[in-house]
């Protein structure tokens, strides 16, 4: 039994943080059809082909990867590989992730199975696809995501569906931050135009964990959108990390050098801690960022969490994916938190 099925209204409480404008051309593939009369989201990235197969017997499902269309191509996103990550909520115990593709209507035919899912437990979990931009480095990028509930799932028989995948960020913003590789001094001090950009400020880090060594080394690359809210300049920041334990006490401390003047100040600062690998998943890194202010005290732009207590699911897995890339770097933009 085949079912032609669509994704693109369930849930809107999931979707992500996004005023992205893209509009990718209309598919013609044959075997994924949208219903007609369905609603094109304002703000979309892309289509993503899947097949669903679950066997209520062996407890099994699973997911077939089949392509991705209408991405931004190469010209407007400066993007043209591809990756799909793919986890079961809640749990995340079970994930994967397809091999690297490239193209704006990149074809997977990658499957990616997920057991020991009984009927009953069905409706309480759900699958989340994500799409990233792949490079040479593994500075990824998270271009854009949907969740499938498995509430809707046929219980027999494959279903094909078709997730429209809602953007991370807009990459027509006048500043690339799909290129983490290509940060400069100029670009960090290249404009004031940050100051006024409504957007929370965020900052891109980098983490690899050698397992021999027990050396866990963090990289605070760069910042974007940090401002000076008392005074229409932009602000003179560095960063605090903080290496905790199970029990919330310190380990280990260390600081950036102060950059001035900069919206989206370029740190490339690289930080090494000592974690045997049986406390890797006991301890946590806080991250600050801090305005440093004259005649006043230092005044907190914002500060992120990853590992055991992390501050999020994006830090929390990004903390997941650095344990499993055996010592790769693996980068990531972070929505830095209020104090």
């Amino acid at each position: 039994m085949e079912t032609a099925f669509n994704n693109r209204g369930l849930e809107d409480s999931y979707a992500t943080d996004s005023s992205s404008v893209w509009s990718p051309e209309e598919q013609d593939g044959a075997d994924f059809q949208v219903p007609s009369g369905v609603p094109e989201p304002i703000s979309k990235c892309g289509d993503l082909d899947v097949t669903f197969e679950y066997r209520a017997a062996s407890q099994k499902l699973t997911v077939t990867i089949v392509r991705a269309q209408g991405l931004p191509d190469k010209d407007r996103s400066g993007i043209n590989s591809w990756q799909v990550h793919v986890v079961l909520l809640p749990s995340k115990k079970q994930r994967g992730r397809t091999s690297i593709q490239r193209g704006p209507n990149p074809v997977f035919k990658e499957k990616v199975a997920f057991t020991k899912l009984e009927p009953r437990d069905l409706a309480a979990c759900a699958v989340r696809f994500r799409l990233y931009a792949a490079r040479k480095m593994p500075r990824e990028k998270m271009m854009g995501e949907k969740l499938f509930h498995l509430s809707h799932l046929h219980l027999e028989g494959e279903m094909k569906v078709t997730l429209v995948l809602e953007p991370r960020s807009n990459i027509s913003s006048g500043e690339s931050r799909l290129s983490p590789s290509a940060v400069s001094h100029s670009d960090s001090a290249s404009s004031t135009q940050s100051l006024s950009h409504g957007g929370a400020p965020e900052l891109l880090v980098g983490l690899s964990y050698n397992a021999t060594t027990g050396r866990l080394s963090v990289e605070m690359i760069k910042g974007s959108h940090f401002r000076n809210l008392a005074v229409n300049r932009a602000p003179d920041t560095y960063g605090k990390l903080f290496l905790l334990n199970s029990v919330g006490q310190e380990m280990s401390r260390c600081k950036t050098s102060i950059r001035r003047g900069q919206p989206n100040p370029v740190y490339k600062e690289t930080f090494v801690f000592q974690v045997a690998l049986f406390q890797l998943s006991d301890v946590t890194l806080m991250i600050s960022i801090y305005n440093r202010r004259t005649m006043k005290p230092k005044e907190m732009i914002g500060w992120i969490a990853l590992g055991q207590n992390s501050s999020g699911e994006e830090e929390l897995d990004h903390w997941e994916e650095m344990k499993e890339t055996k010592g790769q770097q693996v980068c990531r933009w972070h929505t830095l938190l209020e104090s």
